[in-house]
C-alpha cells in the first residue's frame, strides 16, 4: 500500500498523489486518507476532482516519481506498532505482552488530541461545557486560534475569562491533566487510551490569539474580567494582541487623531521601526511640513537600539487605547453585530 508521506512528497504535489490514490482499489486509498490530517485530506479531495481526464503519459509519470521514492525508503517503520504487538503476543502471550507493551510503548496520547482537528466549534463546545476550566483551557491551546476563538465564545460568559487566564498560564501539563482530557476525548471519538509526557502548551502569546479571534465585545469583556484576575497578565495579553503594526487598520480620521495626541519625540522614535507603509500613511496624516520635519529629524537621529524603539511604540499603543476606550477613535480590525 502507498506510503502518504511518499505520495504527497512528490515535485507534482497533491495532483500527482491524487493519481495514486485514483489507482489504488478503494478500501486502500481509504487507508491512506485515514492516516491524513484534515487539511490534506481536504486538498487531496479536491485534487482527485482534477485529475479525471489525465493521460497515460501522465500517469506513467507519476508511477515512475513513486517509484523512485519508494527505492529511497523502506517499509520497516510501516505499521511497525501491530507488528511489534503481534510479535510480543507470540513470545509472552497476551497478558505479559500487555505489561511489557504498558512499560515500552513511546507515547501515543496524541492521536486523541489529534481528533480535536475534526471537530467543529459547536461539538468542542458542547464537549468541554461542565468541565473544569483548566480541561477547557487545555482542549482550547490545542487548537488553532481562530478554531479556539469560536469555542470560547460559545462558552458560558462568566467562564471565558477564567478560561482565557488558564490558557495564558498554563505551561507544563500534569499528567493527571493530560488523562483526564483524553477520557474526554475517548467519550467523543472512541480513541485508544494512550501515556504521555508533559508538553508546553498555552502562554500569553496562545491566549493573546485566542482572544484577538473572538468579536470586540466578547474580547472587551475577557479582558476586563481577566484584568480582575491578574492585571499584569491581562496587559500582557493586551501587548501581544495589539502591535504597532495594526495601526494600519485605522481610517485616516482616527490614525489623524491619534498622531495628534502624540509628542513628536515619542513619534520620531517609534516610526524608526515600523512598516514604511504605515509609516507613509502616518505622514500623509500630516500637513507636508509636519511630516518633512519628522523625516528630518529620524535622518539626523541615525540608528537607534532596538529596544529604545519598542518602548515608544508601547507608549503610541498605550495611547491609542486610551483615546479607544473614551471614543475618541476606532481601532477597528473586526466585524461587529449590529441590529
Amino acid at each position: 500500500m502507498a506510503d502518504p508521506a511518499i505520495a504527497l512528497s512528490g515535485p507534482s504535489g497533491s495532483s500527482a498523489a491524487a493519481i495514486l490514490l485514483m489507482l489504488l482499489a478503494e478500501d486502500e486509498a481509504a487507508q491512506v486518507l485515514g492516516r491524513l490530517d484534515p487539511d490534506e485530506v481536504q486538498q487531496l479531495g479536491h485534487a482527485m476532482f482534477g485529475v479525471a481526464d489525465v493521460s497515460e503519459e501522465q500517469v506513467d509519470e507519476v508511477l515512475d516519481q513513486f517509484v523512485d521514492r519508494a527505492r529511497e525508503r523502506t517499509t520497516i517503520g510501516f505499521a511497525a506498532d501491530g507488528q511489534i504487538r503481534t510479535m510480543m503476543e507470540r513470545a509472552l502471550g497476551a497478558e505479559r505482552a500487555e505489561n511489557m507493551l504498558a512499560r515500552i510503548t513511546p507515547p501515543t496520547r496524541q492521536a486523541a488530541l489529534d481528533s480535536l482537528k475534526w471537530m467543529d466549534a459547536k461539538t468542542i463546545a458542547t464537549l468541554v461545557e461542565g468541565e473544569h476550566p483548566q480541561i477547557a483551557a487545555l482542549v482550547l491551546a490545542h487548537l488553532d486560534p481562530p478554531i479556539a476563538a469560536d469555542v470560547l465564545q460559545q462558552l458560558d460568559e462568566d467562564a471565558q475569562a477564567d478560561i482565557v487566564y488558564r490558557v495564558a498560564t498554563l505551561g507544563p501539563v500534569s499528567a493527571e491533566a493530560l488523562d483526564d482530557l483524553e477520557r474526554l476525548l475517548l467519550r467523543q471519538v472512541n480513541k485508544g487510551s494512550g501515556h504521555g509526557n508533559a508538553p508546553k502548551r498555552g502562554g500569553a502569546t496562545e491566549a493573546a490569539k485566542i482572544v484577538n479571534g473572538t468579536r470586540t465585545n466578547v474580547e472587551q469583556r475577557v479582558i476586563r474580567q481577566l484584568a480582575k484576575l491578574d492585571k499584569g497578565l491581562a496587559r500582557q495579553i493586551e501587548d501581544e494582541m495589539f502591535v504597532f503594526d495594526n495601526l494600519s487598520a485605522l481610517s485616516e480620521k482616527d490614525l489623524g487623531a491619534l498622531l495628534r495626541s502624540i509628542d513628536n519625540e515619542i513619534l520620531i522614535i517609534a516610526l524608526k521601526g515600523c512598516e514604511a507603509n504605515l509609516r507613509n500613511r502616518m505622514f500623509g496624516c500630516m500637513s507636508s511640513r509636519a511630516a518633512q520635519s519628522i523625516q528630518d529629524e529620524m535622518a539626523e537621529r541615525g540608528p537607534m537600539r532596538l529596544a529604545e524603539v519598542q518602548e515608544s511604540q508601547k507608549q503610541v499603543l498605550a495611547i491609542a487605547r486610551r483615546l479607544a476606550e473614551a471614543g475618541t477613535i476606532s481601532l477597528g480590525g473586526k466585524g461587529e453585530d449590529y441590529v
